[in-house]
């Protein structure tokens, strides 16, 4: 039986002056959860969302917050998302030298764990903690910047993934991140992918937020194989 579809918006492209306002409209056009990409201006180029900000946004809605970790030093930081109000952590494995204990001490917050492969990233990092993990991430885009073109030769990377789940028996979700847009959507879902970040191609569709999340996720289910 083929996995729920999730469609995540990324708020990268949101008005940064008015989050609060911009979390509302997205849980009103029906998306799954909101993602955070949080960048550190280390691990990759850019600053973004401090667990402030996320904490500030956190009461005007009830939708799921996940907190994509782009840092150098995940570890330090876990705490301060989960209690900003974040309900999943991805981690890059490419940032900690300890995943299995970096991946645990979410799980000990209270926390839904989540890993994430950078796309020249093997599949093998992850291969011994799946039963550690709710999701794994196959970027799409090397991260850092939002409005990148979709990576499509990682669309075999998440049928291998997703071959390995199946192989493992465990209950984990494949989400892409990178270029997801109603020319691409397709293709993640096909490979086995079945949560799925759009940021700026969600927020171009002129007839607003909850058509695009509409028709992200009709295009997503009608890939979808079993």
């Amino acid at each position: 039986m083929p996995r729920s579809i999730e469609i995540v918006p990324s708020v990268l492209p949101a008005d940064f002056s008015r989050l609060g306002e911009e979390c509302i409209a997205l849980e009103k056009a029906g998306v799954d959860r909101i993602q955070w990409d949080v960048m550190d201006g280390v691990f990759v180029p850019n600053l973004t969302f401090g667990p402030d900000v996320i904490a500030a946004c956190r009461p005007h809605v009830d939708v799921t917050f996940e907190a994509h970790l782009m840092v150098a030093n995940p570890d330090e930081l876990l705490h301060t998302y989960v209690e900003a109000g974040c309900q999943m952590i991805i981690v890059h494995v490419e940032t900690t030298p300890h995943l299995h204990r970096t991946l645990g001490a979410i799980r000990e917050l209270g926390c839904r764990p989540a890993a994430a492969l950078n796309p020249a990233t093997p599949l093998n990092a992850v291969e011994h903690v799946l039963d550690l993990l709710d999701m794994v991430l196959v970027m799409t885009v090397n991260p850092g910047f939002g409005g990148q073109a979709y990576i499509q030769s990682m669309e075999p990377k998440v049928r291998a993934l997703r071959q390995m789940i199946t192989t493992s028996g465990h209950d984990v979700d494949i989400e892409v991140d990178g270029g997801i847009s109603s020319s691409t959507i397709s293709g993640a879902s096909a490979a086995g992918a079945n949560v799925l970040v759009s940021g700026s191609a969600l927020y171009k569709y002129e007839q607003g937020l909850k058509f695009g999340v509409q028709s992200l996720r009709q295009l997503a289910l009608e890939a979808q194989v079993d």
